[in-house]
């Protein structure tokens, strides 16, 4: 399963971890990923994504999961949150705000 959030886009970076005598070796940050259900009012039940704790608060700031895919890019989402996207549209096309 890939370290990546499925709504920010969020993945692991690289970069140093620095000692006090400015020794560098590799390390990584990983991002704060959650296995969040969110419950989607069109398909009329929970949908599971991996995202990060920045991804959670935007799609609560946005009013929801359906709310937030409708009016995001399929250019932004990843494949994942593209398919819960397709899966909404489908099940509801008369409702394109």
């Amino acid at each position: 399963m890939a370290r990546e959030c499925d709504i920010t886009g969020k993945k692991v970076m690289s970069g140093n971890n620095v000692s006090h005598a400015n020794n560098k070796s590799r390390r990584t940050f990983a991002p704060n990923l959650q296995d969040a259900s969110f419950l989607s009012d069109s398909l009329g039940g929970k949908v599971r994504l991996r995202v990060s704790t920045a991804g959670l608060r935007t799609v609560e700031k946005n009013g929801g999961i359906d709310a937030f895919l409708k009016s995001t890019s399929n250019r932004k989402l990843t494949t994942a949150a593209r398919r819960v996207k397709r899966q909404i549209e489908k099940c509801c096309p008369h409702d394109h705000d």
